[in-house]
């Protein structure tokens, strides 16, 4: 019989800080093929980047956090140049930082090859903004740090729904009633002595409520959820994407900023109910005998216990076969002769996974796993399917797992195995061979077990 319940939790120096990186208006940001605007019109919601730094004592080398307000990388280089200028002016080690996306379809275009289209010249500037207030958002954190706990509760929310619809010899990126989809919400609230100072959200579903028809910069869902959860704890609030592979909203591809709006509340407000039931920090539920009634009555009070002040980082390159691909010069000739706008916006992201992954047989993509006391975050660049982040829970029910696509570059999906006899867009848009989702799992199982065995 157990006779303890506690949270995943870890207690260190803890520091949030957040920096507003929305974008000039006219800045390029076509993300749709379907789209007919080029530029930004105007903002929805401001883009923001939140930063929160970890670390064992004061002497100790942090852990730092980000979650930006951008889509996906189209280029390593790019994304190289970014992070190692926070690298570099933090003087981290490269696996002690995690830039992750949320993903939102309605941001800029990061992508510096774009500078000869309508308002690309504003891309690199503003990259060059985003690390500027990347590195004062760190700094500002470390200075800022106290003694705080982390604690972790599981929840769910039924925003997300799967998003692979079979219509005939294809499969459509769309509502698939008869599938099940992924609803676990992870929940952090980090507090020190004068209360609640920061919380983290990992969930996933695409943010793709916002499409075509839409011509504002905007975090879509993301936006509205992390103003309801800050209306409540007035402390910033962290939201790190999930394995979003095959999820998303039940509607979306709407210009309809409402819609968004309604899915950030709805997310929020699961957030919020989770934050609710957590108990205070540091405490546990202790079994502390029986009481006999009109039933055998067990009683359980909270105790004090000390959450673990275990900090690790990893970083692992993991070997990931890839496809027959065209070669990049096959396919910048053939994006030269397309004349289909649709058909060349395919070609053009193509180009910039196969200048990411290179022209051998394989490709190493980047693990990054940091344990913070009972907890362990992974990141890794590419859209995993929900199937990483749910085997992944299963094998370690104890701690509080959270898993996030898009950390430090992109390159393409990673389905199972399974999928990819369909004709569907995730298994022809990757890179990558059948088999590399599982190949990264059994990765990020042999790199967890490894931190989680030392004490």
């Amino acid at each position: 019989m157990p006779t303890a319940y506690r949270q995943p939790s870890f207690a260190g120096l803890i520091g949030v800080a957040r920096k507003d990186i929305t974008p000039p208006v006219g800045i390029f940001a076509r993300n749709w093929g379907a789209a007919r605007h080029e530029t930004a019109e105007g903002v929805h919601k401001p883009l923001t980047l939140t930063c929160i730094t970890f670390r064992e004592n004061a002497q100790a080398q942090p852990l730092v956090l980000f979650s930006a307000d951008l889509g996906w990388w189209k280029s390593a280089a790019d994304e190289k140049k970014l992070r190692e200028g926070i690298l570099q002016a933090l003087q981290l080690d490269a696996a002690r930082l995690m830039f992750c996306l949320t993903h939102t379809h309605a941001g800029p275009s990061t992508f510096t090859e774009d500078a000869a289209k309508p308002g690309g010249h504003l891309i690199a500037p503003y990259l060059q903004s985003v690390q500027d207030a990347a590195i004062a958002a760190a700094r500002e954190a470390l200075d800022s740090a106290t003694d705080s706990v982390l604690a972790w509760r599981y929840g769910s929310c039924n925003l997300a729904v799967n998003r692979d619809l079979p219509a005939g010899d294809r499969y459509l990126v769309a509502f698939n009633p008869a599938a099940a989809a992924d609803d676990t919400l992870l929940v952090g609230r980090i507090t020190d002595a004068s209360g609640v100072k920061g919380t983290i959200v990992n969930y996933a579903c695409h943010p793709t409520t916002l499409a075509w028809d839409n011509k504002l910069l905007s975090p879509d869902y993301i936006g509205a959820m992390r103003e309801s959860v800050e209306s409540i704890t007035a402390a910033p609030c962290l939201f790190l994407q999930g394995a979003s592979g095959e999820l998303s909203p039940a509607e979306q591809y709407s210009g309809d900023t409402s819609l968004a709006d309604q899915y950030g509340t709805q997310l929020g407000l699961s957030v919020l109910s989770v934050l609710e039931s957590m108990l205070p920090p540091a405490q546990e539920l202790v079994f502390t005998g029986a009481v006999e009634s009109g039933a055998p009555l067990g009683i359980w009070e909270k105790a004090a216990f000390t959450p673990s002040r275990v900090l690790l980082a990893e970083r692992l390159p993991v070997e990931l076969p890839l496809k027959d691909l065209p070669s990049l010069a096959e396919i910048e000739a053939a994006w030269e002769a397309c004349e289909d706008h649709v058909v060349k916006e395919r070609l053009w992201r193509q180009r910039g996974v196969r200048k990411t992954v290179g022209e051998g047989s394989h490709s190493a993509m980047p693990l990054w796993a940091w344990r913070l006391g009972d907890s362990a975050l992974l990141g890794q660049p590419n859209e995993t399917y929900s199937q990483f982040q749910l085997q992944l829970r299963e094998r370690f029910p104890d701690q509080a797992v959270a898993v996030m696509n898009i950390v430090n570059g992109y390159a393409g999906y990673l389905p199972p195995e399974t999928s990819y006899q369909h004709n569907s867009y995730a298994v022809w848009q990757t890179p990558f061979k059948a088999g590399s989702l599982e190949l990264l799992t059994a990765a990020a199982t042999d790199i967890s077990h490894r931190m989680f065995s030392t004490a």
